[in-house]
């Protein structure tokens, strides 16, 4: 809750297992054969035992997502939702907040997320993939902040311009790098509990639905 007991000017959500029970990369390594490699680095990161930048492009070197894998992780997001994620979106929207989704996730896959929640695309902050004439992965986007450490804080710092209130409802240690940021942080551990993040996040809630998160949102 902001210091004036006011509902927050801007709300994001991380994507990954906070909105969708899914880790966007760990399906899409599975569905490569190359799961053993990648969720290990995945799970480090989240616990903030491994730099993101240690592991980004990494594991998408791994991987090598085509756009038919995307395009099938951006369905798999919608099916997984977390329970109460559209109505958490819409009663936040409803209350005049400004609702955004901040992801180290692929942005083409999450965009279709977006929409069902109603979240617009100039709201979406997350990696863009790029592809060759015939699919193929080639690279994503090494300038994007949300692919190296400190990436959640610098989105929310310019989101915060203007004094604007922001908090931050995610799962994983790169969410409380937005508390850099001055960002309230809302710990959701409806999907997975990561004990660093019970401990740091200013709030804890353990869902499993998301609207368990608007008491302390609003």
């Amino acid at each position: 809750m902001t210091t004036l007991g006011k509902p927050f000017d801007i709300v994001c959500f991380d994507c990954d297992s906070t909105l969708s029970r899914v880790e966007g990369i760990d399906e899409l390594a599975r569905r490569a054969g190359a799961e053993t490699e990648v969720a290990p680095l995945t799970a480090a990161a989240m616990a903030g035992e491994l730099a993101l930048d240690a592991v980004y492009g990494k594991r998408l070197d791994l991987v090598r997502p085509d756009r038919a894998a995307v395009e099938w992780l951006a369905k798999l997001y919608v099916e997984k939702m977390v329970p109460g994620a559209v109505e958490s979106v819409q009663t936040l929207r409803g209350a005049g907040t400004d609702v955004h989704i901040i992801s180290g996730g692929l942005r083409q896959a999450i965009l279709p997320l977006a929409d069902t929640l109603g979240v617009p695309v100039a709201n979406v902050h997350a990696v863009d993939v790029m592809f060759g004439g015939n699919g193929a992965y080639v690279d994503f986007d090494r300038d994007s902040p949300l692919a190296r450490p400190g990436g959640k804080a610098e989105v929310c710092r310019l989101l915060g311009s203007n004094e604007r209130s922001v908090a931050l409802v995610g799962d994983g240690a790169t969410d409380l790098e937005a508390r850099e940021a001055g960002a309230y942080v809302v710990g959701f551990g409806g999907v997975v509990v990561r004990d660093t993040v019970k401990l740091r996040a200013d709030i804890f809630v353990a869902g499993p639905s998301l609207t368990a998160v608007l008491d302390a949102l609003l």
